[in-house]
């Protein structure tokens, strides 16, 4: 077997976690498999993999070495398809990291078009509101909200979005109803935090042309944005979030905008993808057509503006 063949049926081990389930996947018999990892161990004159009868486990020269060989084989994957037919037919895996809000109210909605344009490329999601290391952990692309901070990601706007203060009727009962933002710090607010800072997030108005923020007391805070829509809906404060998340609660009554005749500054969305995959022909044609189901969801952005 070539080293080429090697490192990618040792990734597919320690992904799969059994030597078995990724000889499968390669179509190749068990022993080969084993006989191959053999001669890589040998080769590199370092043990790569702990066995025993239920699992297989990479050690720490391992996990090192499979870091660095799954970049090795994305760049050579890319490198391939940047200059084969298939930079016309894309094809192969897209990975992607998906804010929860996004994956499941405007992106996955629509998934099902872009497999039907592009029916060659599989698609693996991974969501949350952790910060991802792209490269380290393979993934090709992530949508994120707020300004991006990583020089070493392209980064393409996909959108604007408007953001609302509301509270839950029960609380504007128990409260009143704030009439200026200035009121807003003698209210209850539901605190937002990063899992980098413990610090809560302030409500943020354009008063008088100008973007001013009001700190509001509250007894909870959270870093979850479900958990935030939650606390709001059980009462507990203000909060400031998209108006796209809250449709429905907005509809229904159960979640009410205050203060509508005073703007909130919006907050971008963007995708941010590795240098190393601007040529990638699948995540070209992923970021072309999720700007594209960003423009139908909200005042269309300048799609093609990358931002410093």
């Amino acid at each position: 077997m070539d080293r080429f063949n090697a490192l990618q049926l040792f990734a597919r081990i320690v992904e799969l976690g059994s030597f078995t389930q990724a000889a499968n996947a390669l179509d190749i018999p068990r022993a080969t498999a084993t006989h191959a990892i053999q001669e890589l161990e040998k080769r590199l004159g370092a043990r790569l993999l702990d066995r025993t009868t239920r699992q297989v486990k990479p050690t720490l020269d391992g996990q090192s070495f499979y870091e660095r060989s799954k970049r090795i084989l994305v760049d050579l994957e890319d490198a391939e398809a940047s200059l084969s037919t298939h930079a016309t037919n894309p094809h192969g895996t897209l990975r992607l990291e998906l804010h929860g809000a996004h994956a499941t109210l405007i992106i996955l909605p629509r998934i099902g078009e872009f497999k039907a344009l592009y029916p060659q490329i599989d698609v693996v999601i991974s969501s949350g509101d952790r910060l991802v290391d792209l490269v380290k952990e393979g993934i090709d692309c992530v949508v994120r909200t707020g300004q991006p901070h990583d020089s070493s990601l392209v980064v393409r706007k996909l959108a604007d979005m408007p953001e609302i203060i509301c509270a839950s009727p029960e609380y504007l009962a128990r409260h009143g109803v704030p009439q200026h933002p200035r009121e807003l710090e003698a209210h209850q607010g539901v605190g937002f935090f990063s899992r980098a800072s413990s610090s809560r997030y302030p409500f943020t108005v354009i008063v008088d042309g100008q973007v001013t923020e009001y700190e509001a007391s509250g007894w909870i805070s959270v870093n979850d944005a479900q958990c935030y829509t939650s606390a709001a809906l059980a009462g507990c404060g203000l909060i400031q979030v998209p108006r796209f998340r809250l449709e429905e609660h907005l509809q229904a009554g159960r979640l009410v905008q205050v203060l509508p005749q005073w703007m909130c500054p919006v907050r971008p969305v963007c995708a941010l993808y590795p240098f190393h995959h601007q040529l990638s022909p699948r995540v070209r044609v992923f970021i072309d057509w999720v700007c594209g189901v960003y423009a139908d969801k909200f005042t269309p952005a300048q799609a093609n503006q990358y931002l410093p």
